[in-house]
């Protein structure tokens, strides 16, 4: 009898008369995609303007889970020396020791400590950024903008806007107070690629 109610069961299931709960998805696990990821900053200069500036991600990962965003996480490093003002001897002057230090510190760090969901779309990403050799908790607001394939299907893409404030004085950074201001407006735009045995890559 038992075997008997098992086969009909088992017919069932497969023509749809009894529902199957959804398999719970879990978080996958992204790299980012250096290309596609850039950070953009800008500071105050002198009250005349407040000029943009660039950095690169170096590398770093992220967990997303779309289902609990608690159980998300990321970790990355910005290469300093990619600093671009739009200018090479500008450039060259923010990395000298009385601002950035490139030299001494060629990489800023940061490590995710929680994720807050607010909405569908919006977040916050609490952490900890280490930069000029000092490390302070960073809340970073984003929005999930896309996870989905790419036009030409090769890759899952996650993809995030987020943005922060910091004071530089905070990290250390305290050359030049009185032409150079001391808040940072930051705007990051990720794309991590999920994790797979895929090589391939695409292009643009």
């Amino acid at each position: 009898m038992n075997r008997l109610r098992l086969a009909i069961l088992l017919l069932a299931s497969c023509f749809g008369f009894v529902s199957v709960p959804p398999a719970h998805a879990a978080s996958d696990s992204y790299r980012y995609d250096t290309v596609h990821s850039q950070i953009v900053f800008s500071i105050d200069h002198d009250g005349f303007s407040r000029p943009l500036g660039r950095l690169h991600i170096a590398q770093g990962s992220l967990r997303f889970d779309p289902d609990d965003w608690s159980k998300s996480s990321t970790e990355l490093d910005i290469d300093m020396h990619s600093l671009d003002m739009g200018d090479t001897a500008w450039n060259e002057a923010v990395c000298k020791g009385s601002l950035l230090d490139c030299k001494t510190y060629p990489t800023a760090h940061f490590v995710s400590t929680s994720v807050e969901r607010k909405d569908d779309t919006h977040g916050v990403l609490h952490g900890t950024l280490t930069l000029h050799g000092v490390s302070q908790p960073v809340d970073l607001p984003f929005r999930v903008n896309r996870i989905g394939k790419t036009i030409y299907g090769l890759h899952t893409v996650a993809g995030f806007s987020a943005t922060a404030t910091l004071d530089r004085t905070a990290f250390g950074i305290n050359g030049f107070p009185n032409a150079i201001g001391h808040s940072v407006a930051i705007w990051l735009e990720l794309e991590g690629i999920r994790n797979s045995s895929s090589n391939d890559k695409e292009h643009p």
